[in-house]
């Protein structure tokens, strides 16, 4: 994972902050994959799409990506910015849930908080997407999927805790069991 900017100076704490990221343990059925950054949001930046699979089955995916400006933006309250997106299919029946965008929110706080993420300023959207097929494609299920996007500023240079939930929130998306309680991930190697 590489650090990208307008300057070929990272400073140290973007640099800290993505090493960190690096460590983050993954459970098998997600992959992370490093892809281009914004450029012009942020100084500093660095991205990450990701994909949760079952078999030959895509469950869900998003993409986390870290901005950095040494200066700060009052938006943001702070240096180091998370930006957002998950996206799974839900069961058609979900989509008729009310409650859908308070759930899915709350997955993200859960989430963020389970994994020790102090996220300040968050903010974001929860969307639900049914695509209902007609004409030569009637025969086709409704489909029902779930859209959050999400930033939050985070805090220090420990952006592990922060990694960890989003990935977390992407599981959940994609309706994986949570770990079991003593079960630990070993590390992918690189």
């Amino acid at each position: 994972m590489s650090a990208h900017g307008v300057t070929g100076v990272v400073p140290a704490a973007f640099a800290q902050a993505v090493s960190s990221l690096r460590e983050v343990r993954l459970r098998p059925e997600v992959t992370l994959t490093e892809v281009p950054s914004p450029g012009r949001i942020a100084p500093f930046s660095t991205a990450l799409s990701a994909e949760v699979v079952s078999g030959a089955l895509e469950l869900a995916s998003g993409r986390f990506v870290l901005l950095h400006d040494p200066a700060g933006q009052d938006a943001w309250e702070g240096t180091m910015r998370a930006v957002t997106f998950v996206r799974a299919e839900l069961e058609p029946e979900m989509g008729t849930d009310p409650l859908l965008g308070e759930v899915g929110w709350s997955w993200l706080t859960e989430c963020l908080a389970a994994a020790g993420a102090a996220p300040v300023a968050a903010g974001g959207t929860v969307t639900r997407v049914l695509s209902q097929s007609h004409g030569s494609l009637a025969d086709r299920a409704p489909v029902v999927e779930i859209e959050i996007r999400a930033s939050w500023t985070c805090p220090g240079t420990d952006l592990g805790p922060h990694l960890r939930g989003w990935v977390d929130l992407l599981c959940t998306a994609a309706g994986l069991p949570p770990l079991p309680e003593g079960v630990s991930l070993l590390r992918r190697p690189t």
